[in-house]
Parts: C-alpha cells; structure tokens; sequence
C-alpha cells in the first residue's frame, strides 16, 4: 500500500511538470522581422534586439533580418546607436518589421560643450556651432581656415600667405598683454597644449580639415568655466567624423589649385631707376660715382622671386560598419607650394575612429588616433624686402656664374683700407637670398584617445566617462646659410644650424554623470576629476665649418627641458523646470605647478540661466515666434599659459653667452645666474558678464541671436623692465594691472527659399569689441611714462611704435602728428608741437600722441548659399572697419638716403617716396599709420552634384572655387590685413583657383 501511494506520488509529480512544460512552451513563440532605414529602405545590420527588462536578445544580419524566441507578452528593443530606438509589444504577432529613423537631434539639434552636449534649445551659455555643410570652401590645409568669418566674436588672422602658416585667433579679444591669448582646442575630448613647435609654424595644421564633422566655440565663461584655467579666451572644441552604423562606403575628396601674387609693391623699374638717380647726381648733390654703379637691364626682383603655385590635395575615407563596430579611417595627402619659390609643405596624415558598444549598449567605447608626417621647407624671406630694394639695372646673373649685382655689397671705394671686405648693411641678390639659404624641418605628431563610457548596473542614468589621452610631437629642422652667400662672404664658412624638439601632452579625465526626469523638472549633473602633464624639450646644434680644410666649430650648443603639471577638480548641474526654465552651475578647482604652492590653486565658478519665453502660454500659440530664448551669464575663468616661462617663481640659472664668459690666466669660462623671478606670482583671472537672447521666426524660417557682454581681467600677466644687476635679463614676469573687454555681436540667417528644387539661405554676422588697460603698476618706460614701449619695427634697434597705458586700448599707436604743407606734402621732421615748449620737438616723446590700434572696431561676416536642383553656388566675405596698420615698409624703405650709400651700392625705392620727399627716416611719423579698412571676399564657390552613376554605385560633386577673390581698401600696402599692425615683408597672401571633385562609393 505504502509502494502504491509511493508511486502515486511521483506519477502526479511527473504529470506536474510536463503540463508546466507545456504550458511555457505554449507561452512562448517565434519572432522574426527585418529592420530597415527609414531614409532609404535597407536592412540595418548589427541592430539590438532586446527583450526589455532581460538580457534575452539577438542581433540583425548584414541584411537587416533577425528571428527570436520570445514570450508574448514580452516586448522587443530595437536600437542602433545613431538611430531613434522603438519599442514594441509581440502580442500575437509572429513577424515584426521595424522602421528605424535616424536620430535627428544628434546631428543638427546637439551642441558640444566640456564634458558632454546639450540639446541646441537648453543652451545657457554663448555657443556656436559650425557645421560640415557650412565651413569655407577652397584650398584649405588649416581647421581655422574653416571658419574665417563664419562667427560672430570670432576673428581669424592668417600671420601670411606662406605654406602652413600660422594663424591667430581671437575670441571677444585678448584678454592679456603678455600670456597666451589663443583659445582652448580640445579635440575630440583632448584638451590641446598651446604652446607651439619649432619647425612647425602652426600646431594646428597638423588635424586634416578633412577629417572634422564641426566646430563648436564657446565664447562666454558660464560655457567655458568647465574649463577653469584655460579658458579665459574662449574654447574651440573640434568634433572628427566618426564610422556609421550600416554597410561600407568609400569617400574621394581632391582638388587641385593654382596659386598666384595678386599685387606687388610698386618700385621703381630700371629705366626710371636710371633716371631717378642721374636726377639725384644732377640736382641733389648725389656723387658722380653712383652712375658707374648702375647696369644696363630692367629686371623686376619681384617677379623674379615669386611664380604661380600648382598644390594637389587627396583625402580618402572608408567608413561603416565591421563586426558591430562603426569605424572611419582617412588618409590624406597635401603637397602646398609657395608662391615664393622653394617655400612649400608635403603633408600626409592619417585618422582612425572605432566607435563600438558592448554589453547591450551599457559600455561605449570611442577610439581616436591621429597622425601626421610633415616636410617643411622654409624659403628665405628676406627675399621679399631684397627685390623691393634691389637694383633693378642688375641681371638676375653675370653671365653664367655668380649672382647678378653680387660685388655691389663690396666697398670699391675703401677697398684699400677694408681689403674688399663686404658691406653687410648692402641690399643682396634676392635670388641669392632663396638659393643660398636652405631651411627645413621634419615634423611628426600623433593625437590618441579612448573614452570608455559606462552605464552603472543598477543605479538607472548614472553613467561613468574615462577618457585616457596621449599627444606626441616631434620636429627636427636644419637652417643652412651656403658659404658662397655674399652676406656671410666676410667669413668664408658654411653656416649650418641644427635644432630638435620634443613635446608631450598626456591626459586623464574621469567623471561621473547622473541624469534625473521628475515631473516637470529634470536634471543633469556632472562631477569629475582632470590630470595633464606637459613635457618639453629640445637642443640647439649651431656651428660653421672651413671651407679651406672642412674643420667644423662649435659655436653654440644649447639644450633644454621642462614640464609642469595641471590637476583638476570639477563639476556642472543643468536644472531644468516646466521645459522652459533653464539653469546651469559650474565649478573648477585647478592646480598647476607653474605657480608657487601659496598661488597653485584656483576657483572658477559660473552661473547661467535661461528662458525660453516662446514655451510661455502668451507666445506658444504665435505661429510668427518658433523661438525666442534670453540667456544670462556670469563666470570666472583662468591664465596659466606663461609664454615661454614655465616657472616665473623661481630663479632659473643659465649659462653666459660666449661674449660673456671670464678670462682667468688663459682659460675663459661661463657663469650660471639667474633669471629674474617674482615668488608671489599669481593666475590671470578674468570675469564675464553675458546677456543674450536666440530667436527664430515664421518656423526658424529668420534666426539669429544677440550677446552684449563685459570681460574684466586682473592680475594681467607681462614682463617689467628691471636693472639687469648681473642678470641676464633686464626683465621680469609680474602680476601688472587689468584689462576690460566690451562688446556685442549680432548673428542673423534668412532662408529666403526652401524647396524641393531650389534653396537660398544668407547669412551675416558683426562683431564689435573695444578693449581699455584699466590699470597698470610697476611699469615705467624710459621717459618715466606710466605704461610701456612695444611694436618693434625695422629701422634700428630698439624702435617701437605703439604704447600701453591706462585708460587706452592695448597696442595703441603712439607717434608724432605730422604737420603738411599748403600742397598736403608732409613736411621732413616737422611735427605738432603738443607740448608748446617748442625746441626738437621731435626729441620729447611727450610730444607723441596716442593714436589707434590694429583692432577693428566693427567685424561683419557674410555668406550665401544658392542651390538649383544639382548646382549649387555660395559665397563668404568679410568687412573689416577701422582697423589701422603702420606702414613699416615705407617708413624703413621710401626714403631718398636709402638710394645711395657712400660705401658704393645702389638700392632701389618705393614709388610712395614720391608722396613725401622724405630724405631721412620719419618713423615715428603718424603719415604712415593707415586706416586700413577693408572688404576681402574669402571664397567664391560653383559646384554640381550628382548620383546614381555607374550602375548607381557612385555619387558626387565637382567644384570650383577662388579663394581670397579680391579686396577693396584704400590701404597703400599690399594686403590691410596684418597680423599684429605692422606691416613689413609680409610674405603675400595669394589668390586661388581650385578645381576639386568628391566621389562616394
């Protein structure tokens, strides 16, 4: 009995468990499906399909197709990262095709800012964003080039048309008279070291401006401030193209272009040379023998030097997906020739960018590396002023051996007492200048880094960001003056210089990221941890070698190396309330080792709040009004970059030049001092006030926006004049006073057409900035003014044609009023005497007055965009309002003394010495200070698009473009934009004609 109720038992157990079998089964069912792209109708592979709420899922095939065993009552997640994830419950459906559209936010509605993006409606803070589809066209080898004019409160300066050539950049002004006043870049997450490179004229020409998606500038401190210590001239955060989540395409992107000098400086030609000086021998007392010494040809140097430039640019790109992995590699190859000759670079880079996920999405990992090889070669400029200066009766040879006019340095006069010896200060063959002069450097660089981004198990939107950084560069250059060269013909020796450098940038950052939806309130805070470390270093490798027996010697052999360190603590809350009420905190702590311990550390904090008043009841229903958003701003933000000091605290030794060394019995050693140093040094500190308002109307059909802002700097960092004692310095870095900065910047774009056939959308942008020092302590110049000289010019040692002082613009001109005749000729040494105590008035610098400064007062950007079906044709220009520049090539060059030196050479002249009659240098003249305002149109572009070719496997564009187009201003010099104010052997900006083609596979 007891077996048979034993038996009993495990017969209903048995039965139990095949029915819940059943049962389990029965719930369960067989989903498949395909998911496609709402823009073209493809499978997607690689999608997530997940059961919510388990880890029970699969993935698409390479066609989109999927198949899953789920229950019914389960609903499956598709998502893809750059796609709008669905969500839909299985119910009784056995097939499920699902549509996925692309995540429009991600591509047009999302701005970068530090540490993260916002959504472009919830920005607090002054940012601007340029896209791909917006940047300048042209032959374009450097990321600021994309956006000359493009911004409001942006101001781009190329330093000159020379290949690679560095470019200065300005955000709302400078915000120091000593320290850095470039902007931030932080490259896809990679905070930039500012300082530069030796052999590399701009660090930024090594990022291929192939290889950027957009351009995101941050412009006040409540967007900045995240960025504490090196923010205080605004942050340019470069964002790369990254791989796409389907397929495998192949891009081509080429051009080629064709350079050329628009205008030279108008010389004397040889017959009017010729003439020119038998008139100064015959009327002015010039000596006969200066007619013996002119030649019979008419050579223009100039032309001579300088020839149209042929430049190829090739970029290639594969992008797409590999194994669930979204990846870009790029290569790019620049080869840029000067249109002086020998100047040209020979670029080749390389990009690569992984962007997978794992563990269903919960860990993203974004991989950068970024490399570049660069060949510099670095014509000698002085050839420029040598073919202003030249004789022009010279041939550009005698005959088949030396250089035309290649005795005229030698002193036939005084040969006997010089023994043929040459005249250094002679103007020398300016095709000698290129020939016997070789420059070069080798430049490598790579930019890596990998963020891992992490999504908390069990803690829902708390995520984790690492970002692990390594910026590596290196340059070796070789700068080599031949021993035939007639301005080191006094010493028959080779000339040859050697130099290497070394910089190192490394990064880690960590934070922590929580995002929080309540009601109507939501909130986003971020709290993290920096460390960077700068390493630099480099050695000087000078000597001259015999030319009789080949012994080199040792002239001069320098080396050197620093590094300093940067720590950071810092954190953000983004509050949000009703979707309309916006409010943004951030808070910095840096250290950095380039400050005492008692100075180290510095507090930025930032406010910011927002409304977006067209979410308002009174506005939401007016279809006119598609935005309208007031931002207000408030920040402190930091200067650590100390120029070339990197320890200004503390006394640094160096070595006595070899004209310094001591003599003891017959031995001669050096000495070690120290460099001036003030202990107490402390960070620039700079604090922004910005009130702002974004608008759109008739459906963002007219957008725009409005800043005013005022930016206050102390504890301005500069070099003092000081009693040298036995130093080697006679100047110290100091803490000196304050700056302000005040400005407004209007941007407004007007789509005038938008349809499916034609499009026209204009765009124009002004900015207008006035700086003022507000103050200045321990400065003196040497006629015991508050303030201090600076704007050296050519034309003797130590002269300068601008001053800094208080309650004046930084860099303003500080010259003599010149006073005309009843013709309006300038009259020779005659100035306004301000001081009425008459006298040489020109020998009391009280009698200068302080002038303009090389800033404009207004800036105005404009562009178009017009398309027709498949043409397309854009513009962008510029207007520069009164920004003035000092002449320096006329003042050191237009002068009647400089045609004939009594030791026996000639020298040609610029046509404007007709203007003034000048015999004798005026430089501290104000005729030579220029209003050189001025229109330049940057690019003109006409392209075609097409696709569908070729078994509809190609798509494209063909374009043409000028680039620099043209110019009007009244400035007499050859170009009115000048870095810096002071015009002088500027190597000229070319004009460009491009041809280009895009095809994609």
């Amino acid at each position: 009995m007891e077996l048979n109720i034993s038996m009993l038992r495990k017969l209903l157990l048995m039965l139990v468990m095949v029915f819940s079998f059943t049962m389990i089964h029965a719930q369960e069912k067989v989903v498949t499906g395909t998911v496609t792209d709402a823009n073209d109708g493809m499978g997607i592979p690689g999608v997530s399909v997940v059961v919510k709420g388990t880890t029970i899922g699969t993935t698409t095939n390479i066609d989109g197709h999927y198949t899953l065993s789920v229950d019914a009552s389960a609903t499956i997640i598709y998502s893809f990262v750059g796609y709008r994830p669905q969500e839909i419950a299985v119910g009784n459906q056995s097939q499920i095709n699902v549509i996925l559209s692309i995540e429009t936010e991600n591509l047009s509605e999302v701005v970068v800012i530090g540490y993260g993006q916002v959504k472009k409606s919830d920005a607090t803070g002054s940012v601007t964003a340029v896209g791909e589809d917006d940047f300048n066209k042209g032959a374009i080898t450097s990321p600021q080039s994309l956006i000359v004019g493009k911004t409001a409160g942006v101001v781009v300066t190329t330093n000159s048309g020379e290949p690679g050539a560095g470019a200065t950049i300005r955000i709302r002004g400078g915000s120091s008279l000593k320290a850095t006043n470039d902007p931030l870049i932080v490259l896809d997450g990679f905070p930039l070291d500012n300082s530069g490179l030796d052999g590399l004229a701009n660090p930024l020409s090594t990022i291929n401006p192939n290889d950027i998606a957009s351009m995101t500038i941050l412009k006040d401190a409540s967007a900045t401030a995240i960025y504490g210590s090196r923010a205080s001239n605004g942050v340019i955060i470069i964002t790369t193209k990254k791989g796409v989540k389907k397929g495998l395409n192949i891009s081509y992107n080429g051009n080629v272009s064709v350079g050329e000098v628009k205008k030279y400086t108008d010389v004397f030609n040889g017959n009017e040379f010729r003439t020119l000086v038998k008139d100064r021998v015959d009327n002015y007392g010039l000596t006969d023998f200066a007619l013996t010494r002119l030649g019979s040809e008419n050579t223009d140097w100039q032309d001579k030097i300088y020839r149209t430039s042929v430049s190829t640019d090739h970029n290639v790109s594969v992008f797409g997906n590999v194994m669930n992995t979204p990846f870009r590699a790029s290569v790019g190859h620049t080869i840029e020739n000067g249109v002086l000759k020998d100047s040209g670079i020979d670029r080749t880079t390389m990009s690569i960018n992984a962007t997978p996920s794992f563990f269903d999405d919960q860990l993203k990992v974004n991989f950068n590396v970024k490399g570049m090889y660069i060949d510099n070669n670095f014509s000698n400029t002085d050839a420029i002023g040598s073919a202003f200066e030249f004789d022009p009766t010279q041939a550009v040879r005698n005959g088949n051996t030396t250089y035309g006019g290649y005795t005229a340095w030698v002193d036939l006069a005084e040969a006997d007492q010089l023994n043929g010896a040459p005249i250094n200060i002679a103007t020398h063959n300016p095709l000698a200048r290129l020939a016997y002069r070789d420059n070069t450097s080798t430049v490598k660089r790579m930019i890596s880094n990998i963020q891992f981004d992490y999504k908390i198990p069990y803690i829902p939107n708390l995520r984790a960001n690492l970002n692990l950084g390594y910026d590596y560069s290196k340059s070796d250059g070789d700068d080599n003056t031949d021993s035939r060269a007639s301005w080191s013909y006094r010493e028959p020796e080779q000339n040859i210089k050697n130099y290497d450098r070394k910089n190192q940038n490394t990064l880690l950052d960590f934070y922590l990221n929580y995002t929080k939806e309540f009601g109507e309130h939501k909130i986003d805070a971020t709290a993290g941890y920096g460390w960077q470390h700068f390493q630099r270093e480099g050695s000087n490798y000078n000597r001259t070698i015999e030319e009789t027996n080949g012994t080199p010697n040792i002239e001069k052999t320098t080396a050197f190396k620093n590094e300093n360190y940067l720590v950071s603590f810092f954190g953000r809350v983004n509050y949000t309330f009703m979707d309309r009420y916006l409010l943004t905190a951030t808070l910095r702590d840096d250290g950095s080792s380039r400050f005492s311990k008692d100075n180290r550390w510095g507090l930025f904090p930032a406010a910011a709040f927002a409304w977006k008043i067209n979410e308002e009841s009174f506005l939401k229903n007016v279809k006119q009004v598609s935005n309208l958003k007031m931002r207000l701003g408030y920040g402190i933000t930091g200067q650590q970059d100390i120029s070339d000091n990197y320890y200004p605290y503390i006394p640094v030794y160096r070595q006595s030049e070899a004209g310094a060394y001591y003599q003891f019995g017959n031995q001669f050693y050096s000495t070690l001092r120290p460099n001036p140093y003030d202990a107490d040094i402390k960070w620039e500190e700079t604090t922004t006030y910005n009130a702002g308002i974004d608008f759109g109307f008739f459906n963002d059909r007219i957008t725009g926006s409005f800043d005013i802002y005022k930016r206050k700097t102390k504890d301005l960092i500069s070099e003092i004049p000081i009693a040298a004692g036995t130093n080697f310095s006679n100047f110290l870095t100091t803490n000196v006073g304050s700056l302000e900065n005040n400005g407004y910047e209007i941007t407004v774009n007007y789509h005038i057409i938008s349809n499916s056939d034609m499009s026209w959308e204009i765009g124009a942008n002004l900015t207008h900035n006035k700086n003022e020092i507000t103050s200045l302590s321990n400065i003196k110049s040497e006629d015991n003014n508050s303030g201090y000289d600076l704007g050296g010019i050519s034309g003797g040692v130590g002269n300068n044609v601008m001053f800094n002082t208080v309650g004046h613009s930084a860099n303003t001109f500080y010259l003599f009023k010149q006073v005309y005749d009843q013709n309006g000729m300038p009259i020779e040494g005659l100035y306004n005497d301000k001081t009425k105590l008459g006298g040489n008035v020109a020998g009391n610098n009280d009698n200068k007055y302080l002038m303009k400064n090389p800033t404009p007062d207004y800036l105005i950007g404009i562009t178009s965009k017009f398309s027709y079906k498949n043409w397309d044709f854009s513009f962008a220009g510029r207007l520069s309002l009164d920004n003035y520049v000092y002449n320096n090539n006329d003042s050191n060059r237009a002068l009647y003394q400089n045609l004939y030196n009594q030791s026996g050479y000639l020298a040609n002249l610029p046509k404007s010495v007709l203007k003034t009659n000048f015999t004798t240098a005026q430089y501290w003249s104000d005729f030579y200070l220029e209003n050189a305002s001025f229109f330049r149109m940057d690019n003109i572009t006409l392209g075609y698009s097409f696709d569908k070719i070729m078994a509809h496997k190609i798509s494209g564009r063909i374009s043409a473009t000028v680039q620099n187009a043209f110019v009007i201003t009244d400035y007499s010099g050859l170009d009115p934009e000048v870095d810096g104010g002071i015009d002088n052997n500027i190597y000229p900006r070319p004009r460009t004609f491009m041809l280009g083609v895009n095809l994609n596979f």
